[in-house]
């Protein structure tokens, strides 16, 4: 069964099974791949299935899908390919390779402007003008308990990652822990925390299964590591 890698900077967010016909890409919470960021249209793209090839196609996004740095309308999806959808990529992991003679592999849209190519410098600018949207709160965590690389944790980045990958802004430590067991988001209004994974999460002691929006004082349980979180002054 094929499957995509979503990624932010590099860090596996979420190892997602294409095992529906249909599966819909979007900020919104009804889709199928969610993808919280201002740069993703709250329904922006869908992955379908046709026979036996998979194909991704754009629905009116603002910013545009694109397959391999190149912006599409509808394109059909091989093993290694890479959806850009606003700063997150989706690696493909399928069986199915694309062939090298093929010169051409975008299914134009409705006109030839609809299908442009951009350099991977591009691709960097876009990211890099989401990342110039700093959130005015800045919190942080402390380590109550646990092993971990640091006791003190400030939550500089529009997306910190929790786990055991080696890119993740708060290591964790163990055999059975996730590369990604939460994500913690920054926004202007404050933090929110996502398990992911399919890690235990708990604040407060309370088990969390969504995006829970963080108060300071919460006390956040996962991977063995217990930290409490604060707003900095």
């Amino acid at each position: 069964m094929a499957k995509v890698l979503l990624k932010f900077k590099e860090a596996v967010v979420k190892e997602i099974p294409l095992d529906q016909d249909i599966m819909t890409i979007g900020r919104k919470e009804e889709n199928d791949i969610v993808i919280d960021n201002q740069s993703v249209s709250g329904h922006h793209a869908k992955i379908l299935k046709e026979g036996d090839s998979v194909f991704v196609e754009d629905v009116n996004s603002l910013n545009g899908t694109y397959v391999n740095g190149q912006k599409i309308f509808k394109s059909e999806l091989f093993n290694g390919d890479v959806i850009l959808i606003g700063v997150h990529t989706m690696e493909v992991i399928s069986d199915k390779t694309r062939d090298t003679d093929t010169k051409s592999f975008a299914v134009r849209g409705r006109s030839m402007d609809e299908t442009m190519v951009i350099a991977p410098g591009d691709q960097k600018k876009i990211i890099a003008s989401v990342d110039k949207e700093k959130p005015d709160v800045i919190g942080g965590f402390i380590i109550i308990e646990g092993s971990s690389d640091k006791k003190d944790y400030l939550l500089k980045e529009r997306v910190t990652t929790v786990g055991k990958d080696d890119s993740a802004g708060i290591r964790l430590k163990g055999f059975f822990v996730p590369k990604v067991a939460a994500l913690v988001n920054r926004r202007k209004e404050g933090y929110f925390i996502t398990p992911s994974g399919g890690k235990s999460l708990k604040v407060n002691g309370e088990e969390i299964e969504h995006r829970y929006d963080m108060k300071d004082g919460d006390v956040v349980e996962v991977g063995g590591l217990k930290m409490q979180f604060y707003v900095k002054e």
